[in-house]
């Protein structure tokens, strides 16, 4: 029996050797790190250091890095930032960006864009035009400040916090081979804002609560390795696995849309779309087959729902709950992703004899 292939590395990328490493490490480190002694200083120190690790992977200094539970945590601060109906949110953000505004009072003056660089269904990439003097603007919308969720870009584009010109982000470690459950929030230097989680006062009273130490390492660790990988220039070799397979389905599945095939995207990434072929049948279809791909962004606790982000770009109904995501990562082989190509064009083919 072959072993599985893990192709859903958008919802969560597998746990890097040194991620592991640091987090075993971490456990056996006793103290607090809000405590003045030794011990306490030891947890200090790692958390710190990791706090490093981050800034040095998103180009930004230590001292902007918040840590959190994770990008939807960190998400959070939108609710405190700006006014009721202030803040302006691309239709193609992740849920967690998207539900902390009532889009019903959106305002032609809005105070904060917030948007996500790649979107982690598709993997299509949204950048901002260079804001003018007045911010940036967005149709009839403008906005005095930006927010980026970059959860799926950070690790895989080379990518700087200083150069965007954003005023906030986030980013989860379990994206980029760290632990799950921790994240941060990037906080622009010098920019005053409500505490994410009230309560004790840690990092610097921007998000109180004891730091989770091991999970904190891990994400530093996970991001050190994510730049070497961006160094080595890794994911030019998976965007070439990538690309053999949307031409294998190009050329035997006429009838499936490669959403965003003509768009910037994600060098992993690989979204496509066949009408009247529910995006869950063919996940369990291709679970049996020994595949894990995904029907959609997997931060919904597994529902079924109406995809928003493939309806904003286009897609009918039909054609949206037909959606599948392929999503590669570092040590995806060719032959994981032909044999993939081999199950799912079987099962397609059946598809088409059966709806004919």
């Amino acid at each position: 029996m072959r072993e599985r292939v893990y192709l859903d590395w958008n919802a969560t990328a597998p746990l890097r050797v040194e991620a592991r490493d640091a987090m075993l490490a971490a456990m056996d480190v006793v103290g607090n790190p809000s405590s003045v002694h030794a011990e306490g200083r030891a947890a200090k120190a790692i958390v710190e250091r990791a706090r490093g690790q981050v800034a040095a992977l998103c180009g930004c200094k230590p001292g902007e890095v918040v840590f959190t539970s994770g990008a939807t945590e960190a998400a959070s601060v939108l609710a405190g930032v700006a006014p009721h109906g202030a803040v302006f949110v691309d239709e193609t953000a992740h849920d967690a960006v998207w539900a902390h505004v009532d889009h019903t009072h959106a305002e032609a003056g809005a105070n904060v864009l917030a948007l996500g660089i790649a979107n982690s269904e598709t993997g299509v990439l949204t950048k901002p035009a260079a804001p003018d003097d007045a911010g940036w603007q967005v149709g009839a919308y403008r906005a005095t400040s930006l927010f980026l969720d970059v959860t799926q870009y950070v690790g895989r584009v080379a990518w700087s916090f200083h150069w965007s010109g954003a005023a906030l982000a986030c980013l989860s470690a379990h994206k980029l081979g760290g632990p799950k459950g921790v994240g941060a929030l990037l906080v622009r230097d010098g920019l005053d804002i409500p505490a994410v989680q009230v309560g004790g006062g840690q990092e610097l009273g921007r998000r109180s609560g004891t730091e989770n130490v091991v999970g904190i390492a891990g994400f530093g660790a996970a991001c050190e390795a994510a730049q070497r990988d961006l160094d080595d220039e890794v994911w030019g070799r998976v965007e070439k696995l990538r690309n053999i397979l949307d031409s294998a389905l190009a050329a035997e599945a006429k009838e499936t849309i490669l959403v965003g095939k003509d768009a910037p995207r994600l060098p992993n990434t690989s979204c496509f779309a066949t009408p009247g072929w529910k995006g869950e049948t063919q996940v369990m279809q291709m679970d049996l087959a020994g595949f894990a791909v995904s029907a959609g962004s997997a931060c919904s606790s597994g529902k079924v729902k109406t995809p928003r982000v493939l309806k904003a770009m286009g897609l009918d109904d039909t054609a949206a709950e037909g959606a599948l995501r392929v999503s590669l990562g570092p040590t995806t082989t060719e032959d994981e992703v032909l044999r993939f190509i081999e199950a799912w064009l079987k099962h397609e083919k059946k598809f088409r004899q059966r709806a004919a």
